[in-house]
This record gives structure tokens, C-alpha cells and sequence, in this order.
């Protein structure tokens, strides 16, 4: 097992690691989409935002550049960690309307405590010699980056890969000629039913490097024990808000369940400070309850994970309990565990 536990010394203080970023989506227009969460479940100081959409919502930067600070205008503690990526995805069907240099400006107005560089999503549906160019475009935002970075903020490189070798010589390229903190590494939420894939591409990264690694946008509760038995150090995820506006409720240990298959429940089978003490039409009727509901599902999911390592206990009997439900999920964690051992 490659699971670890770090700290990181961030200008608004230490983090531990592992750690989930859930996704503010401040800039976007379903911003009213995250409640508050900072302050009610300890393992949520942090958050992820895109420094794009923000910059790009006139209002909103205009107030960040006249006195309101990033984190009064999402409503969260002074000390709360700032995730701050690029806003990479968005580029995935769209040209990139930013440059390194633009984008750090962007983050250090901000005040976040991790820069995400500049990158350009790969696709399946792309060529190679496409996907390829898109990749070595990334890198040359990551250098670029390096070459300018110059606040105490941590510096991520965005990486992509299509295959292992790809992805390792990428974060090999990295290191011999940029200067970063951690790799985080994207393009694998179109690929995440390819449990095996996403495994290899997670493996390859890992053992490339010692550095921090992040993975973009596979924090869900399916992942979240893959990515820390391979030895992921953070994760973001919009999951617990994507979820709730398809009204699924998250269910530690199991997954996602639909609230009309289970309707006839009058209390929900988890006993969080949201659904304790209200029942299933209450919670059914107040999205903002859902999705609060959802994240505490994520953060006992992470609890369950860390209770298993630490205690001494089995960590590879657990998930071969965790993932005996689910053929697919369960081949992709063979696979793990079978690299796993060739590395030991």
C-alpha cells in the first residue's frame, strides 16, 4: 500500500494530508450551488476554485480587487486553504484565453494557497498527434509558470497522459526543467468508468514521483479508497453537488442511491448531523440539506479509510470488502493491488 500521511505549510497554515478539496463553484453561475460547509465538518478547511471563472465574472473580481478578499466573498474562515486551479477543464472544447503569467496574477490576487498551471485537457475522441500536442502545450504552461512563479503559494503542474510511459516522461520532463511543489494530475474524469486505465495512469505518476500528487476531480466515494491506497495525497470533487441535483443521496461504504429507491425509508441510513434528525421527505425537500448531507458522506468515507490504516488494521481486507459489490470497481483494485506487489 502506498498510503501516507504529510503536512503541508500553506501561507494560511498546515494541511494534512490526505485531503479532499470540495469544489466551490464561486464564479460560476451555479455558485449558490455550494453551501456552507467551512467550520462544520473538520475535514473541510480547504477548497478548490477556478481561478478562470472567477477572473472572468466582471462583478465578482471587481469586488476581489477593491478590498473584499476571496474568502469573505465565499463566506468561509480567514484561515480556510485555497485551492486555486486554472480553470484547465473549461479548455477542453474551448480555445485557452489565458497565459501563465495571467493566470498566477490571477491566483495571487486570490490569495491562494495552491496554484494549479495552465493546461489543456487530452480526450479519447482526439487523434494521438492531437492529444500529443496538447500534452507537450500543457508542459510549456508548466515551465513557463515555474520560470515566473515567485509567491509562497505552492505550484502543482498540470499534467496529462493517454498512457503510463506518456505520463511518466511528462512529470520526468517536469522535473529535470521546472521547479514544483506537486503534479496534479487531469483528463481522467471523461475516463473514470475505466477503472483500470485511471489505475495504471495513477500508478505510473506515483512512481515517477515523491513529490505531492493531486488528481483532478475524482474525490467521489467509488474512488476515494482506490486513490488512497495508490498513494494520492489530495482529490478534488463537485460529486456531493452533481449528486444532489440528480437527487442522490451518497451512502458510505456502498455509493450513490437514488432517493425514489428508497422512499419508503422513513429515516435515512445515515446518522450525520444533517439526516439524524430529519427524515427522508425533509431532506428530500431542501436540496441544500442534500448536498450538505453529501459531503459529510465523503468526509466519512475519508474517516473510514484513515481509522483502517492507522489502527493497524488490514488495509487490503477492507477493500476487498468495500469493493466486493461492484465487478468493475473490483477488477480495477485487483489491478492495483497486483502492481502494488510487483513494486514491493
Amino acid at each position: 500500500m502506498l498510503y501516507r500521511q504529510r503536512q503541508l505549510d500553506l501561507p494560511h497554515g498546515a494541511l494534512e494530508t490526505p485531503v479532499l478539496f470540495p469544489v466551490r463553484n464561486i464564479g460560476k453561475r451555479s455558485s449558490d450551488n455550494t453551501p456552507s460547509y467551512a467550520g462544520n465538518i473538520p475535514e473541510f478547511s480547504a477548497a478548490m476554485v477556478n481561478a478562470r471563472s472567477i477572473r472572468n465574472r466582471d462583478p465578482m473580481w471587481n469586488r476581489l480587487t477593491d478590498n473584499v478578499t476571496l474568502r469573505e466573498e465565499m463566506g468561509v474562515p480567514d484561515d480556510t486553504i485555497v485551492f486555486a486551479d486554472s480553470g484547465g477543464f473549461d479548455f477542453t472544447n474551448e480555445e485557452v484565453d489565458t497565459t501563465p503569467r495571467k493566470t498566477l496574477q490571477t491566483q495571487k490576487e486570490l490569495e491562494a494557497d495552491i496554484y494549479g498551471t495552465v493546461d489543456v485537457p487530452i480526450s479519447r475522441d482526439n487523434r494521438k498527434v492531437e492529444n500529443q500536442d496538447r500534452i507537450d502545450r500543457s508542459l510549456r504552461y508548466a515551465i513557463e509558470a515555474s520560470d515566473h512563479h515567485d509567491s509562497d503559494a505552492l505550484l502543482f503542474a498540470s499534467v496529462h497522459g493517454y498512457d503510463p510511459e506518456t505520463l511518466r516522461n511528462s512529470i520526468q520532463y517536469l522535473e529535470k526543467n521546472g521547479d514544483f511543489d506537486g503534479y496534479a494530475l487531469g483528463s481522467l474524469v471523461p475516463i473514470r468508468t475505466d477503472y483500470t486505465k485511471v489505475t495504471k495512469l495513477i500508478l505510473s505518476a506515483r512512481k515517477t514521483t515523491d513529490k505531492h500528487l493531486h488528481v483532478y476531480g475524482l474525490g467521489g466515494l467509488v474512488y476515494q479508497p482506490l486513490l488512497l491506497y495508490l498513494g494520492v495525497d489530495s482529490f478534488d470533487s463537485s460529486a456531493f453537488i452533481r449528486s444532489a441535483g440528480n437527487r442522490n443521496y451518497l451512502i458510505p461504504g456502498f455509493g450513490g442511491e437514488e432517493l425514489h429507491n428508497i422512499e419508503d425509508m422513513e429515516r435515512l441510513p445515515c446518522p450525520c448531523p444533517v439526516c439524524g434528525n430529519q427524515t427522508l421527505d425533509e431532506v428530500r425537500e431542501n436540496r441544500e440539506a442534500l448536498v450538505k448531507h453529501n459531503l459529510w458522506a465523503l468526509a466519512t468515507e475519508l474517516r473510514r479509510f484513515r481509522y483502517v490504516a492507522e489502527s493497524g488494521r488490514e488495509v487490503e481486507e477492507y477493500l476487498d470488502l468495500r469493493f466486493q459489490g461492484n465487478e468493475v470497481t473490483q477488477r480495477a483494485y485487483q489491478t492495483a493491488k497486483q502492481q502494488m506487489r510487483r513494486l514491493t
